[in-house]
């Protein structure tokens, strides 16, 4: 593992903490932190991250507080954040 994939999760742990104690604003500094480490480094960001990472505005997603996390009965799961954005994927 390199360096910047080290920082990397580094940063999603930063990320994780300051959501729990409800500082949003600095956990969305964590996240764009860590996309312009995995840009500058052309290394992508781990899907455990970026499941959590909401593409429009940048939150670190936490289901109950601040994301809703629903499951289709197609296998997806679809992510909703207080921003309005939609994410989908299969599970």
């Amino acid at each position: 593992m390199g360096i910047a994939e080290e920082r990397i999760t580094r940063l999603h742990q930063l990320a994780h903490e300051a959501t729990a104690s409800g500082d949003f604003d600095l956990a969305r500094e964590y996240v764009r932190l860590a996309r312009r480490v995995a840009e500058r480094n052309r290394c992508g960001l781990p899907k455990s991250f970026r499941r959590f990472i909401c593409d429009e505005c940048d939150a670190y997603l936490r289901p109950g507080v601040n994301a809703r996390f629903r499951t289709q009965s197609g296998g997806h799961v679809v992510v909703r954040c207080d921003c309005g954005a939609t994410k989908r994927y299969p599970y």
